[in-house]
């Protein structure tokens, strides 16, 4: 069986080791070894990566209760070599998970919610608690977290007898009574983990719930989605550069880039209505200076929004016989259309009126819509004539 270093120094980066198996697995090789400080993925943690001699260790994993290392290649059976793991990888993930027992641990001596999942991704770390928590709440356990990380807490890890185990009040999502793995934080967490941790709180050096949501399964409880050490400080560094720029764009203090975007956005609305306004009045001039007709109106506009398109359209059918069809864009970005009539059955038309303009789209007997991508000159030659 092989020897476990990473339960006796969670820290240890480099060791010797002897290899005593390889084996071909598909497209990579097994390697087993009697001694590895490699953790194989479990408890939410990923298995390490890194080199045993000079073969990549890209994944480990526990099978049988041994370590496998899968490397790229393959390594002589018996040989000693020199190993060490992906160090920055590895400390990234301790703080992240001992982050994680950190906040679970106050949301469950607080509020005596359980964590329920837990998911630790390239890019962020969730968990599921089977309690709803307000962003108050969620506000008050982060600064909780980060006053623990300031404290200097001892982080613990301990194998008790099971008649030890049976006297502790620790947090475990499964029912364990033999070699069982106890993490302990100093005033703030005991919980049952197989995955290596910080040695002290202040190792996992920040603590930022990024965000939560109602968890879709499973009633009333919350996700949070939170990063804690250097992934924290990489993420308040691009949050921070880019609120920086946002400040200088809106000529607005960093403190108060929200109430700035709050003002443009306001602005923007006002501008919005403004232009819908104007939109509709210019629809109506425009629908005026037509002249009444027996035949069709083909009107190519670039200004109007779509709503005036429609009040365009509802004006100029009241003017001509047959269709009034207003398109906008161009010849290079295709066409948006409305047509309307009183006296053609538009939604039996509206194949035959789609394949002369190369569109597609309809609507009512009264007013179908779409988009096409036919020419200016070929609409206006197809519409002109058409007729039923």
């Amino acid at each position: 069986m092989t020897e476990k270093l990473y339960y006796i120094d969670s820290h240890m980066k480099a060791f010797t080791a002897t290899v005593l198996a390889c084996e071909p697995v598909k497209d990579r090789f097994e390697v087993v070894l009697d001694r590895t400080a490699f953790f194989p993925e479990g408890g939410g943690q990923a298995g390490d990566s890194g080199f045993i001699g000079e073969a990549a260790v890209f994944d480990t994993h526990e099978k049988n209760g041994e370590v496998m290392h899968y490397v790229n290649q393959p390594i002589p059976v018996g040989s000693t070599l020199d190993c060490r793991i992906d160090w920055e990888k590895r400390f990234r993930r301790m703080q992240n998970h001992s982050g994680e027992h950190i906040v679970s641990g106050l949301v469950h001596k607080k509020y005596g919610y359980s964590n329920v999942g837990f998911h630790m991704g390239a890019d962020f770390v969730t968990i599921d608690f089977d309690g709803f928590l307000t962003p108050e709440q969620l506000a008050e356990i982060e600064r909780e977290a980060n006053y623990a990380v300031a404290a200097n807490y001892k982080v613990t890890a301990t194998f008790p007898s099971p008649e030890v185990l049976k006297t502790l009040e620790y947090r475990s999502k499964l029912e364990l009574t033999e070699n069982v793995r106890i993490v302990e934080i100093e005033n703030t967490d005991i919980c049952a983990c197989c995955a290596p941790h910080v040695s002290s709180t202040a190792e996992v050096g920040l603590v930022k719930i990024l965000s939560s949501e109602r968890r879709r399964r499973g009633g009333d409880g919350v996700r949070i989605t939170m990063l804690c050490g250097l992934d924290a400080y990489e993420n308040f560094v691009r949050t921070h550069d880019n609120n920086a720029a946002i400040s200088m764009l809106l000529s607005a203090k960093r403190e108060e880039t929200a109430a700035a975007v709050e003002r443009v956005l306001a602005e923007q609305e006002r501008l919005k209505q403004r232009s819908a306004e104007l939109s509709r009045a210019l629809a109506h001039l425009r629908a005026e200076t037509l002249e009444p007709t027996d035949g069709n109106f083909i009107i190519f506009d670039t200004v109007l929004d779509e709503p005036a398109l429609r009040e365009l359209v509802n004006e100029a059918v009241t003017k001509c016989g047959g269709l009034a069809a207003v398109f906008s864009g161009s010849d290079e970005a295709g066409y948006r259309y409305i047509i309307g009539s009183r006296k053609i059955d538009l939604r039996a038309s509206a194949k035959e009126i789609n394949s002369g303009i190369n569109g597609r789209g309809g609507g009512s007997s009264e007013m179908i819509q779409g988009s096409c991508k036919e020419s200016a000159e070929n609409i206006q030659n197809f519409l002109s004539i058409y007729n039923i």
